[in-house]
């Protein structure tokens, strides 16, 4: 299998801080080998981001007698690399080159534009479960975490997660249409690296926009738009704020856009002597306190950051646009510096201890009230799975409060009818994995995702080889995989698109693209795919 690169590429920016163990991979106890009697496995990889392919990757590069079938509801691959990644950071994009390798693989079949569901149009689960040893649930956080404050639902309220699907092409938002002209000042509730992303989009200069692959819509709404201000509003501190310091500085470091420092001045908000902060949030305060590249009385467009302010509710003055954003002021439950171990003193190095312990430095509610006049808000407070239809017939139990499949931390699906921790050793249900989001959360970049479902992999086939019990696997008999699903979703109406397939929308994404001097132009209705791969 000499196509395949010895390691997937992973951006430079998400390498950082990634310890694979390159040699007789170990998690743990758990140590594989895929030397085996059994019949070559059979499993269903569902979701095609990162977490299915780098799962793939794994299975292939150790396991390639395996048989692996990739479903995604979606005409195209690649998942959030594809719709949730900001146009203008393709080094990260470069992600999806693993699952270009894992498509040259002749035991990998794609199977695009399939939805799972029981209702007219959509493929039931159980019809794969039925067909495949194991599956592997890998499709990640498809909805938003809401506020759930009164006034959510004002016009000029909308998600992150729809903004960004937006600007990336995504067929579900091709007619959100967000009103960047009613006003100049947009606030976006959350500080995370998605809510970077959405005011990096909203400031930047449109020629540092044109040569990547926001879609054209996007492109001309933003040509048009009134946007100048915007506010990126947390409830907690600077030093508790969930965004990276690369994100941080490509904002602080753009050209033409100012950076207006809080209200409270930075001492009043850290509270923390400098040369006691961990090395990481020493360089953040650093950042934040040397501001931007740009004076303000030379900047176009400006951004802030509003700390210990909590979200109360969308105002509006007519009983249906949005007016303003009401906060609540907030403050620590104790005295930034009085949370640092005390046995550790100052340092550079960062420990562990007094990093964790600034990071999980709560807030609590004062009953101050705030106000930011808005007509543009969005909301950016996290991602969430959701279950897929037919988990109940098989089995599998999904945790609405965490949004997560529960696992044995390995990737194992826990029977709904065990403790915690009897899935690691008898209390899974057979055959039935999940990485990524799904497993442990919608948290972390790239790199982690990989780790984890490298991980996720090295478990599905230790167990393969060790004969622990797949789904409807006591036979011997081979399972007859997509060639029999495939029957079933014709039967149903279902056009399922192949790799092959994919490959005529990204060539003419591509030459879309170079007619703009842009790397693509997506195609972004689900109908206009289709119309591409049947002509």
């Amino acid at each position: 299998m000499n196509f395949l690169r010895q390691t997937p590429y992973v951006c430079n920016t998400c390498r950082h801080g990634l310890s694979l163990r390159r040699s007789g991979v170990q998690y743990g106890l758990h140590r594989y080998s895929t030397a085996t009697s059994r019949r070559p496995m059979r499993l269903a990889v569902i979701g095609s981001g990162p977490a299915g392919y780098y799962t793939a990757y794994r299975i292939m590069k150790k396991m390639p007698e395996a048989y692996v079938d990739m479903y995604e509801s979606l005409p195209v691959p690649y998942g959030l690399v594809r719709f949730g990644v900001a146009p203008d950071h393709p080094e990260v994009k470069k992600s999806s080159e693993t699952l270009d390798d894992v498509a040259k693989w002749p035991n990998f079949n794609f199977v695009g534009n399939v939805s799972i569901g029981d209702a007219p149009g959509l493929l039931p689960l159980k019809t794969i479960a039925e067909n495949y040893d194991g599956m592997l649930f890998a499709y990640g956080a498809s909805r938003d975490k809401k506020l759930g404050v009164p006034g959510e639902d004002l016009n000029g309220v909308i998600s992150a997660r729809s903004f960004v699907g937006w600007y990336n092409g995504l067929p579900e938002y091709e007619h959100l249409n967000p009103d960047l002209q009613s006003g100049d000042t947009a606030v976006i509730i959350g500080q995370g690296n998605v809510a970077l992303d959405v005011a990096r989009v909203l400031l930047a200069p449109l020629s540092l926009l044109r040569e990547t692959d926001i879609s054209e819509q996007a492109m001309e709404a933003l040509s048009k738009s009134r946007v100048t201000d915007v506010k990126v509003i947390g409830r907690r501190g600077p030093l508790q704020a969930p965004y990276t310091i690369k994100e941080l500085r490509e904002l602080l470091h753009m050209p033409g856009v100012g950076f207006v420092p809080p209200p409270e001045g930075w001492d009043d908000l850290i509270r923390i002597n400098r040369k006691q902060l961990p090395r990481q949030l020493k360089r953040i305060s650093e950042l934040l306190e040397k501001g931007s590249k740009t004076p303000m009385d030379q900047a176009q467009k400006a951004w802030q950051l509003g700390y210990l302010r909590s979200p109360t509710e969308f105002l509006s003055t007519d009983g249906k646009n949005l007016s303003a954003v009401g906060f609540d002021r907030t403050e620590y439950v104790a005295e930034p510096e009085s949370v640092l171990p005390k046995d550790e003193g100052p340092t550079l190095s960062g420990p562990p201890a007094a990093m964790n312990a600034i990071r999980d430095l709560r807030v609590r509610n004062t009953g101050a009230k705030a106000k930011v006049d808005a007509t543009l808000a969005f909301r950016s407070v996290g991602y969430k799975s959701e279950p897929l239809a037919g988990f109940d017939h098989l089995g599998i139990p999904f945790d609405q409060k965490l949004g997560i499949i529960p696992n044995d931390m390995h990737g194992r699906i826990i029977s709904p009818d065990q403790g915690p921790l009897a899935g690691l050793t008898a209390g899974h249900v057979p055959g039935m994995y999940c990485a990524g989001w799904v497993k442990r959360g919608p948290t972390g970049v790239i790199a982690s995702t990989m780790d984890d479902a490298f991980h996720s992999g090295d478990i599905i086939m230790q167990d393969w080889v060790d004969n622990v019990k797949f789904n409807n696997s006591g036979d011997t008999e081979a399972k007859g995989g997509w060639e029999v699903v495939k029957k079933e979703v014709e039967k149903r109406g279902i056009q399922s698109l192949s790799w092959a397939d994919w490959e005529k929308i990204d060539a003419e994404e591509r030459r879309r693209g170079k007619e703009k001097g842009k790397a693509r132009e997506k195609v972004r209705g689900v109908e206009e795919m289709l119309k591409i791969v049947n002509s």
